[in-house]
């Protein structure tokens, strides 16, 4: 199974890039994990809504069409899902033929803060609903005070974490099963 994980930060160090990194170590037998970029998708511009689309948005659309499943680990900003994150989906929703529609998907997600990103999740999830992709309930990831459970570089040292995380992905992979059975 093929699994495309995006992070919803640019940021040098992020907690959420982290996540990935760790997922792609976590990963259950037969599952592979590649991180999209999404740090040079531009703008969303309804203007450029025509038949040619930019590279990045090219690649990513590629990426996301050979993917079986997709994972997010989205940081929260301002109660909700970071615009660098909304736009990207943004973007990869115009491409023509729903792109998205019936994958199986996990949302994951770390913060300083004592809620560990549920309710950028919450909104995530609605925004997944709307594309047609199907969110896994559980078990959810919300790695809370990350500050204190990631090394210098963004990198989950948090066994419990750890732990939780290669459930999910174990749980992902059950979800593509049952969805593609």
């Amino acid at each position: 199974m093929n699994v495309l994980a995006f992070s919803g930060s640019l940021r040098q160090g992020s907690f959420n890039s982290g996540l990935v990194r760790a997922a792609v170590e976590l990963a259950p037998a037969g599952v592979v994990i590649e991180q999209a970029d999404i740090s040079a998708v531009p703008l969303y511009n309804g203007d450029e809504d025509g038949d040619s689309k930019p590279a990045a948005v090219d690649y990513l659309a590629q990426q996301v069409i050979k993917a079986d499943a997709l994972l997010f680990a989205t940081p929260e900003y301002n109660y909700s899902i970071p615009g660098v994150l909304k736009n990207t989906i943004d973007w990869l929703s115009r491409v023509p033929g729903s792109i998205f529609a019936g994958k199986p998907a996990a949302i994951m997600g770390a913060s300083m803060g004592g809620m560990g990103t549920s309710r950028s999740q919450y909104h995530l999830r609605q925004v997944l609903v709307f594309l047609d992709v199907h969110p896994l309930n559980k078990p959810e990831v919300f790695v809370s005070a990350a500050h204190q459970k990631c090394d210098a570089n963004g990198n989950l040292t948090d066994e419990n974490s750890r732990e939780m995380l290669a459930k999910q992905l174990q749980a992902l992979k059950d979800w593509h099963d049952t969805l593609k059975g």
